[in-house]
């Protein structure tokens, strides 16, 4: 590959890992109400794996280019960051690391993990921005004149960013709990703002599909 475009990606996908959103907040969310984070980031993961193999066979550039499936994948993102984001707000009072919080004790059975897993999965690869992250910046790093094959750089170029995601939202993780270990309302707190910040992504995807159905509906 192209050193100097792989540095310039590397800066760029770290820049946007970085940037707090509806992964942080999912993070954030499912480490206070369970006891360990890694199913939820290996979900998150999960969802841009998905997001590289659909660029690698290309079919995120086909489904880019056709816009009502893309506006059917976005209310279905948007329906599915709400339910997430009301789950999280009827949870929020009881947000705690303590061993000793309510379902604790079970909290690490293997379903309950799948399902995070699973939330976390639906939470990045349903996302058509994400979609969209992937066909408008990778391509752009990528160089024909390089040895490898343009879908071979493409992939690495995905896997690149799932590491860093990864790496981003365990820091993000950790930090989260040593920060609120021993402060419950402001692990409350939290869980609070990350509900509402699923549930304002969710709202505005929504609105961008019906707004423009009802502006353009006969009156």
């Amino acid at each position: 590959m192209n050193p100097q475009l792989f540095l310039a990606f590397l800066v760029v996908a770290a820049a946007l890992a970085c940037t707090p959103g509806v992964d942080w907040a999912y993070t954030i969310a499912a480490g206070l109400r369970q006891r360990s984070f890694a199913p939820a980031v290996a979900g998150l993961c999960g969802g841009y794996v998905l997001h590289t193999v659909l660029l690698v066979a290309g079919l995120a550039a086909v489904l880019a280019g056709m816009p009502g499936v893309l506006g059917w994948i976005t209310l279905a993102g948007a329906g599915y960051l709400l339910w997430l984001g009301v789950g999280t707000l009827r949870s929020w009072r009881g947000a705690s690391f303590s061993a000793d919080a309510p379902g604790a004790a079970g909290i690490q059975a293997a379903g309950t993990q799948l399902r995070t897993f699973l939330q976390g999965m639906g939470t990045s690869g349903i996302n058509p921005k994400g979609l969209l992250f992937y066909v408008a910046l990778i391509p752009q790093f990528v160089s024909s004149e390089a040895s490898l094959p343009v879908p071979v750089q493409s992939g690495l170029l995905g896997m690149t960013f799932v590491a860093l995601a990864g790496l981003v939202y365990t820091v993000v993780a950790l930090l989260s709990r040593s920060l609120l270990q021993s402060r419950p309302g402001a692990a409350r707190a939290v869980t609070l703002a990350s509900g509402i910040i699923m549930v304002a992504l969710g709202a505005v995807l929504l609105g961008e599909q019906l707004v423009p159905f009802l502006a353009g509906r006969p009156q």
